[in-house]
């Protein structure tokens, strides 16, 4: 009895080891991003930093305003999860509810074979088919746009909204379906009036990891959006926050304004991503406390 206690203690030090490692990590990370990009705001302005319109890291005269790239960013995002969301929610409610057993066995495993694709692959695609198309599709004088990353982002994303919400759907208990058609509602209403409601929290968290690895990404939207600093229109070339960053940090000089800026943009989209979080669990918690 004493060797299982003493186990069961030992188990739960690690566990409580793991979560202060993983806090830890996270306090880290907040703490460098502040204390680097900090300097730069504080040094250009908050306002002229956040709203300003032009990007000129290496001019004569430098400008350092990322409106473009936050417009971008969102709006990049936005399309991704109107694209994306739908249609790995009916993707993820036809495995979990109507689909034979072999095809759900072999789309599984397409899903799980597209979320190892890397994403500089998604870009050489992207670039290679997606850019040309709507090139000439739209007779544009140049495919690469914030359209052609929307597209892309949203099929990023695909995989975690599929396999999240699949799960979250597979966990409803049979018994909650049950009784809704035992009252005279079709197998469709059931679906989409029971049992998605009911594993609303998962498909929720799905959406979160579809939002941060959207606005995440840099190598693939690099690849098909052209990478220029302009404000955001649907078929010109954009630049994101992350491209921003991933662009110019490799030859900006350590200690001058350009790297610390490029820091604040890191921190600026770091803080985007805790507030979409924070967001969504203030709203999925008083959801919860208003239904019970």
């Amino acid at each position: 009895m004493k060797q299982r206690q003493s186990i069961e203690h030992i188990a739960q030090g690690v566990f409580l080891c793991a979560g202060l490692i993983t806090v830890g990590c996270v306090l880290l990370i907040t703490v460098y991003l502040v204390l680097s990009g900090l300097p730069a705001i504080a040094q250009i302005g908050l306002v002229p930093f956040l709203f300003g319109r032009t990007w000129a890291s290496t001019a004569a005269d430098p400008s350092y305003g990322i409106l473009p790239f936050i417009l971008t960013s969102v709006y990049g995002t936005a399309g991704a999860i109107v694209i994306g969301v739908p249609v790995g929610f009916f993707t993820a409610v036809y495995l979990s509810k109507c689909a034979p057993k072999r095809i759900r066995s072999v789309l599984e495993a397409a899903v799980s074979l597209l979320a190892g694709i890397p994403s500089v692959v998604y870009g050489l695609v992207g670039m290679m088919v997606l850019v040309p198309f709507i090139r000439q599709a739209f007779r544009l004088p140049d495919g690469a746009s914030l359209f052609a990353a929307m597209i892309v982002l949203a099929i990023m994303i695909l995989p975690s909204i599929v396999k999240v919400s699949l799960n979250a759907l597979d966990a409803v208990p049979r018994e909650y379906e049950d009784a809704s058609l035992a009252l005279g509602a079709t197998e469709t209403e059931t679906w989409f009036r029971v049992s998605a409601p009911a594993a609303k929290s998962g498909i929720a968290a799905a959406v979160v990891l579809g939002v941060g690895r959207a606005i995440g990404e840099a190598m693939a939207v690099m690849m098909v959006a052209g990478n220029a600093p302009n404000m955001p229109s649907i078929f010109q070339s954009v630049r994101f926050l992350t491209t921003a960053v991933a662009s110019e940090m490799s030859y900006a000089a350590d200690g001058s304004l350009q790297k610390q800026a490029l820091y604040s943009i890191a921190l600026v989209l770091y803080l985007f991503i805790m507030l979409i979080n924070a967001a969504l669990n203030f709203f999925l918690k008083r959801d919860k406390e208003a239904n019970t």
